[in-house]
């Protein structure tokens, strides 16, 4: 158990973090994630809000559906990634990173549109995250399974899960198929413990903040603080289909279009020498520096050391062939394409 955004979170449970995560790539496993942070956007300029607060365009977004997007400063760089859920025409439900909840909630606040309100609804809120292909047969033991989304990012509001009213969306942060539960934090103990019995002839695991990060990272799925920052924007993030430049305003955008086509980008490193990439590590091209890695990691399942990297434009290209600087010693790498992992 470690301390993690003012919650006590454990790293991984007795069955380890190489078998969580292969329990969620090949059969299920089960997170708590209450500590993410949930933000309400409600009134009649509610839509407006979160336009001109996220690079994304969440016009064209119907009730049900859920969209990506980023939260940027004046200067263009993310002050977070995050998920809006439309409940309805006045009321968007956003869900934040759970170490910069505060941060978020200031800065919505404080730059919504007069007719909006915002609420931080984070402790009202407990989520539980079930991954991995055999996560419809473990929620349909506990759910009416024509109550569940049937779609990736579509979500459904009051699903009695095991007795309890829950909104289950179908989405997650382990590049698996699943589901994130939200329901009131006096369900949460019982809600975990009903999956869990659900699930026992599933092979489900209890995961842990490990098995989520090598997860993620297989995925190459980015991780605030490390793929971006309030310094790195999200088009070098390589997150440009979720920054939609062509909407009339949003904050941040003047900066993008000011900066013009990034000269450096996120992109995905496999070593194909001996050892682990790991973060902030030099990328060069023969003598020249040409990045630093953001993550990296030995991918469990593809069985593979992987890394992504924010590299130079114009050794980007994927099959350039590269050298990542581990603890003085250079290890051969290439430009791959991403995600690393993709189900089927």
């Amino acid at each position: 158990m470690v301390p993690f955004a003012g919650y006590l979170l454990p790293v991984q449970y007795p069955t380890g973090i190489l078998a969580e995560h292969e329990a969620v790539r090949t059969q299920a496993g089960l997170f708590d994630v209450s500590h993410m942070g949930e933000v309400m956007f409600t009134g009649p300029t509610a839509l407006a809000s979160v336009n001109h607060l996220i690079t994304n365009d969440y016009s064209t977004l119907t009730t049900g559906r859920m969209r990506y997007g980023i939260l940027c400063n004046d200067h263009g760089g993310c002050i977070d990634d995050l998920i809006v859920y439309k409940f309805g025409d006045e009321e968007y439900y956003v869900v934040v990173n759970a170490a910069n909840r505060e941060k978020d909630f200031a800065h919505m606040a404080a730059n919504a549109l007069p007719g909006t309100t915002v609420d931080d609804i984070s402790d009202n809120i407990a989520q539980l995250a079930l991954q991995g292909p055999r996560s419809r047969d473990i929620l349909a033991r506990i759910a009416d399974p024509g109550e569940l989304p049937e779609k990736y990012y579509s979500f459904r509001r009051h699903v009695s899960v095991a007795g309890m009213d829950c909104l289950v969306s179908q989405s997650g942060y382990t590049g698996e198929f699943g589901y994130e539960i939200y329901t009131v934090p006096e369900n949460a103990t019982l809600l975990w413990q009903a999956i869990r019995g659900a699930g026992e002839e599933f092979g489900l695991l209890p995961c842990g903040l490990g098995a989520r990060d090598t997860l993620r990272l297989e995925a190459s799925m980015p991780l605030y603080g490390h793929e971006m920052d309030d310094q790195v924007t999200p088009l070098e993030a390589n997150l440009g289909f979720g920054v939609k430049l062509g909407k009339e305003e949003f904050v941040g955008r003047d900066a993008l279009l000011a900066a013009g086509e990034p000269t450096r980008i996120r992109m995905g490193l496999a070593a194909t020498g001996r050892g682990i990439i790991r973060e902030h590590q030099d990328v060069y091209v023969g003598d020249e520096h040409v990045g630093t890695t953001t993550s990296g990691t030995f991918a469990p399942h593809l069985k593979k050391a992987v890394a992504m990297a924010l590299v130079d434009v114009a050794h980007s290209e994927v099959g350039t062939e590269v050298e990542v600087n581990v603890r003085g010693s250079r290890i051969p790498a290439r430009i791959v394409p991403m995600p690393f992992y993709r189900h089927a």
